[in-house]
């Protein structure tokens, strides 16, 4: 969960994306940022920790966040494959988006950034693919065994769909806390579970710049 009665989750720190930096070349590619061995380019911080185990990043404990350090995102679409073990029992993680600077300890994205819910068991402004406590959900799809979520990040614009189906469309901030600023390069961060006992799985994370 998050603190602000509005706040990602598994913090990958996966957070704050659209355009990569000006060095990515191949627009309307998919570039992977975790390469299905290691946890090169990323880094964790906080409790708990991420593992990689048969090309799949698997949270084990703890509510610590990862977030990739090779470079701050800008105007892009992010897909991220997720894996939740039981989703009536849900697991209380999600992905960070729009944080303004890098992470020094768990609860900056929180505060500072917007999380992406994973957790399939909430209600509908606390369930998967929502803004966690900002958005309601425009569908609540059931989950697969594994689920892709794409999250299109624009200047002024967030999208998030799962499966296919569209759960969030927010156009600008006007319902949304003012913290941070949404056009700027961003960094991204995945958060690990609230929820005791619960393993959260994510494999072929890549972004297509726009």
């Amino acid at each position: 969960m998050s603190l602000r009665s509005l706040s990602v989750g598994c913090v990958v720190a996966l957070a704050g994306l659209a355009a990569m930096s000006s060095h990515a070349k191949d627009y309307g590619q998919w570039t992977p940022l975790f390469n299905g061995k290691n946890l090169d380019g990323w880094q964790h911080v906080g409790p708990g920790e991420m593992v990689v185990e048969n090309g799949v990043i698997k949270t084990t404990g703890g509510m610590g966040l990862l977030w990739y350090t090779k470079e701050k995102l800008s105007n892009s679409v992010l897909r991220v494959v997720f894996k939740v073990p039981d989703p009536a029992k849900g697991g209380n993680s999600g992905i960070f988006i729009r944080i303004p600077t890098e992470p020094t300890e768990p609860w900056m994205p929180v505060n500072k950034g917007y999380e992406v819910q994973i957790d399939p068991s909430e209600d509908d402004y606390h369930r998967t693919g929502v803004l966690y406590s900002l958005t309601k959900a425009m569908a609540k799809p059931e989950l697969k065994e594994w689920n892709t979520m794409e999250i299109t990040l624009t200047d002024n614009r967030t999208v998030v769909t799962l499966n296919g189906t569209k759960i969030t469309d927010v156009m600008d901030k006007s319902t949304i806390p003012e913290e941070g600023t949404w056009r700027e390069p961003q960094p991204i961060t995945f958060q690990m579970p609230y929820t005791a006992g619960v393993t959260i799985k994510y494999r072929n994370i890549r972004v297509r710049t726009l």
